[in-house]
């Protein structure tokens, strides 16, 4: 990964970050466009956990012209992006790194590799355990009243969503990692003030669920109160391991008297 000075003119920041948006584009599109022939198929995996959930014999309906072209285009784009999640990451990545310490950027490589996981883990978990309660209790609200005549768009725009929302909110791992070992927020306050966090993680869920649905919004409150957790455990780890038990304590000034001490 090519690194720029750590400082430089404006214009060159806004140069660095065009030319990186650049090659993401160019790659979502590239990518977006050799998928569109698949996009039937594509479209048959996205409704493969949710079939149960319908009644027997529905299916999608195209009220328009350009409506199939329009779905098949961004289901194309959806796919485009997620192929590309290492690139997008990478680069993004890439743009940051000059503004971080050489002893923290040997943290990049592992991170992209994390990000990427953790972003597949959250579509994989929206895929297998979200999709079928959530969509389901969504035609059942329907059904109690009316027949069900579900737009192809209107329901793979939502799983499309969902996919993307819950492949997001799983980076709060390594979000509570990096601030919890570089010691931006010490340890203690993480453990300390959980309750606050709790609640906040609750609004969270809320937040980054398109479908309003209760049932996904406790499924997801309920990942994300265990990958804090386990985030906080592998910082605990590497914190001790690193710096020794007083350090869950530290503040950030008092990490960087201690790395000078140790220079």
């Amino acid at each position: 990964m090519p690194i720029g000075p750590a400082r430089m003119p404006l214009m060159d920041h806004l140069g660095e970050l065009r030319r990186r948006l650049t090659i993401v584009v160019v790659s979502v599109l590239l990518t977006s466009v050799v998928v569109y022939a698949a996009t039937p198929t594509l479209i048959e995996i996205l409704m493969d956990p949710i079939r149960d959930a319908l009644p027997d014999g529905t299916r999608l309906s195209v009220l328009t012209v350009l409506g199939g072209f329009t779905i098949r285009f961004k289901v194309a784009l959806f796919f485009g992006m997620i192929i590309c999640t290492p690139v997008i990451i990478w680069e993004t990545m890439g743009f940051f790194l000059p503004a971080l310490k050489p002893k923290e950027r040997r943290w990049v490589v592992p991170t992209v590799g994390a990000m990427v996981a953790l972003f597949f883990l959250g579509m994989l978990f929206c895929y297998f355990v979200i999709q079928k309660p959530a969509i389901g209790w969504m035609v059942d609200q329907s059904l109690e009243f009316a027949d069900l005549n579900p737009m192809a768009e209107d329901f793979l725009n939502i799983m499309m969503m969902l996919e993307i929302g819950f492949g997001v909110a799983f980076q709060l791992p390594l979000v509570i990692f990096y601030l919890s070992i570089l010691h931006l927020v010490p340890y203690r306050t993480f453990r300390s003030q959980w309750r606050y966090i709790y609640v906040g993680l609750m609004l969270l869920s809320g937040v980054v669920t398109p479908d309003a649905s209760p049932v996904t919004m406790v499924l997801m409150f309920a990942a994300l109160i265990s990958l804090y957790e386990v985030a906080l455990a592998v910082a605990r780890y590497v914190l001790i391991a690193r710096d020794g038990k007083a350090s869950l304590k530290w503040t950030r000034e008092e990490y960087e008297e201690h790395q000078l001490e140790q220079d």
